[in-house]
């Protein structure tokens, strides 16, 4: 299966285009998710202004910019179709009114959202999350189900995992609108926390994923999140050693083994 290698780019999110571009692929890496956040270079304010520049300054050294992390709001969106970058990224919001009113609320925010994104042409990825979100490939499937085709999965290896799911099920069942494919791994400490580590310090078993991912016969972006809760140790260091540990072990067509 082919990939294209990719990183959130949120540890570096202050950069310029071309500084960050060079960075990111000195790691490795040939595609990127740019941050759209007022802490960010390029924020909602300015982004359809700087985001055009910025993603061709990624482009002019070698990065594919594969999504924005950002809101549904329709300077976004125009930024996004300048700029080429093809979806939108965001997460699902539990409130405090209950998980049944909030998939309400988020499935409504979504729905108002389908005109802009046929007008612009760009789609919207939902990535489930722990913690105070839908935090399950199941629960984000039947937040789409309905929506038309551009609305997409973000498939999350760590938050799969914390949810206490299996990629052989998750990934099958929503391969029809898988979109990107991150990675990262995350445990449960003894007080209940969460620790995200390197690919082998966690609950998802990264080479099952790849199974999952080569029998529902995907072929699009890996995400690498590069997030980690331990900064003893650089982010650039870190990141850089699961690529090769990713690119390394899926290189393998598990079915043929």
């Amino acid at each position: 299966m082919t990939y294209l290698w990719s990183v959130f780019t949120k540890p570096w999110a202050g950069l310029p285009g071309d500084e960050l571009g060079r960075l990111i692929a000195g790691l490795g890496f040939a595609g990127a998710e740019v941050p759209v956040r007022d802490t960010a270079y390029v924020t909602t304010a300015t982004a359809e202004a700087e985001l055009p520049t910025f993603t061709k300054q990624l482009r002019d050294e070698g990065i594919e910019p594969i999504s924005v992390a950002s809101d549904l709001t329709e300077p976004v969106f125009a930024a996004c179709a300048a700029a080429g970058v093809p979806m939108i990224r965001i997460m699902a919001p539990l409130g405090d009114d209950g998980y049944a009113a909030s998939v309400r609320r988020n499935r409504a925010q979504l729905e108002a959202s389908v005109v802009l994104a046929e007008r612009y042409d760009v789609q919207v990825g939902v990535q489930p999350h722990h913690g105070r979100f839908v935090s399950s490939t199941l629960g984000v499937m039947q937040l789409l189900d309905g929506l038309p085709e551009r609305f997409r999965l973000v498939w999350d290896a760590a938050h799969d995992a914390l949810a206490g799911d299996d990629p052989a099920i998750t990934i099958e069942l929503g391969a029809a609108r898988l979109g990107i494919v991150n990675l990262k791994n995350a445990k449960y400490l003894d007080n209940g926390k969460t620790q995200f580590g390197q690919a082998d310090e966690g609950l998802s078993d990264w080479s099952a994923v790849h199974a999952a991912l080569v029998r529902a016969e995907y072929s699009g972006p890996a995400c690498l999140t590069a997030q980690y809760s331990d900064v003893t140790v650089s982010v650039e260091d870190r990141v850089r050693k699961d690529l090769q540990t990713a690119v390394t072990s899926w290189r393998r067509d598990p079915s043929r083994e």
